[in-house]
């Protein structure tokens, strides 16, 4: 009965200490503050160090593939030029990510969330449901994405156009 009492708390301790990665809390704040630097366009080197230099990312556009970090530079830096008083809101606290193959805890960032913002070309309002990662690598992004139809957005911002008869 001792054996099996021991047994049960091992695992017990075990499985508790696999809760969340150390790392989380901070990596959070890492996100936080790339999603704030993207909506505010105030300093766009700053996003930027805030990535590994051997970062993938995968844009949310339709056929694209992982980039690299100047590729990650110039995809943030084009949504901020098409877009003004971008904000993003999550529609669920930040959530912790595994390793696929084990289960356990890697301090990676999930999160579900609306952005909003005006289309600077043509004054439009818009909001984009969106899905979002971040992995980290000594405490930098190191790969990640974003999951939305970001063609189908952009379509979407287009000025209507009549045909004259």
């Amino acid at each position: 009965m001792k054996k099996l009492l021991f047994i049960t708390l091992i695992s017990i301790f075990i499985s508790c200490s696999q809760g969340v990665h150390p790392d989380f809390a901070a990596n959070v704040e890492t996100v936080k503050k790339q999603l704030e630097l993207q909506g505010s366009e105030a300093d766009h080197q700053a996003q930027l160090d805030l990535a590994h230099e051997n970062i993938q990312w995968q844009p949310a556009f339709f056929g694209s593939t992982p980039v690299g970090k100047s590729e990650y530079g110039a995809y943030l830096k084009g949504w901020q030029d098409e877009m003004e008083d971008v904000v993003f809101t999550p529609t669920n606290d930040y959530l912790p990510g595994v390793l696929a193959e084990t289960g356990v805890a890697d301090g990676s960032v999930r999160v579900y969330g609306t952005w909003s913002g005006v289309h600077s070309a043509t004054g439009k309002s818009w909001e984009l449901s969106s899905y979002h990662t971040w992995d980290f690598l000594d405490g930098l992004i190191i790969s990640g994405g974003d999951y939305f139809d970001a063609s189908g957005f952009i379509a979407s911002l287009q000025l209507d156009e009549t045909v004259d008869e």
